[in-house]
């Protein structure tokens, strides 16, 4: 009787601190994978009007992004597209020396036009981008140009769309009359954004466009000339 009577001591009795301690490591490893498994779905945003005034094409990864703009031209989605011409970098050097470069925005604008878009609906807007900002920027001083716009759609690759959305929304937000920013992810790209963790090229664009964000959020909208 003594031995069952001093084995009562030994009971583990559970307090509500105990408890809360064993299970909010684990709420919150749930709500960490869980956001982490939702990255992919959350960078392609994806919002289509009914109708665009002008759609501007991305450059970047042109093919899927050409394929998906002639496809929304042809429903009638946007009857204008913007191509905003890239900066050349180092290929500048290979024109000097006389080798012939195709830049990648008149390969987008060659390919919009095979595929049933007319040249006259195609507008190549100036500029030396280097980036997406750049390209927001380049397609502001259109809109300032150009009265009458107030819907404009953005087309990208899907893991691009949800920074591509924040920067034009910071470059076009202090126009004159303000203008609504759509987007139209690619259905001709190979990212797969609910299994991203799947494939090493979808876990680096992942990766990639978080670390971009944060320093368009942190350091790049602040700068003078962009917001």
């Amino acid at each position: 009787m003594r031995h069952a009577k001093g084995g009562n001591r030994h009971e583990v009795r559970f307090t509500r601190p105990k408890i809360i301690f064993f299970i909010l490591p684990v709420a919150l490893c749930t709500v960490y994978v869980g956001g982490c498994r939702r990255a992919g779905t959350w960078l392609v945003k994806v919002d289509v009007p009914p109708h665009a005034d002008a759609m501007a094409l991305l450059m970047g990864s042109f093919p899927e992004r050409v394929l998906e703009a002639a496809d929304l031209y042809h429903e009638g989605k946007a009857g204008r597209m913007l191509i905003v011409n890239e900066s050349m970098g180092p290929y500048r050097l290979l024109e000097s020396r006389g080798a012939e470069i195709i830049r990648t925005t008149r390969q987008a604008y060659d390919a919009a036009v095979d595929l049933g878009v007319p040249p006259d609906s195609i507008t190549m807007l100036p500029g030396d981008a280097r980036s997406t900002i750049d390209e927001a920027l380049a397609v502001r001083e259109y809109l300032r140009e150009t009265p009458g716009i107030d819907t404009i759609l953005l087309v990208s690759s899907p893991a691009h769309m949800r920074r591509s959305a924040m920067i034009f929304d910071v470059a076009l937000r202090n126009l004159p009359e303000p203008v609504y920013v759509g987007c139209s992810p690619s259905s001709y790209s190979s990212f797969n954004p609910e299994k991203w963790w799947r494939r090493r090229e979808d876990i680096q664009v992942v990766l990639s466009e978080f670390v971009k964000m944060g320093s368009f959020v942190l350091f790049e909208r602040k700068k003078p000339g962009v917001n």
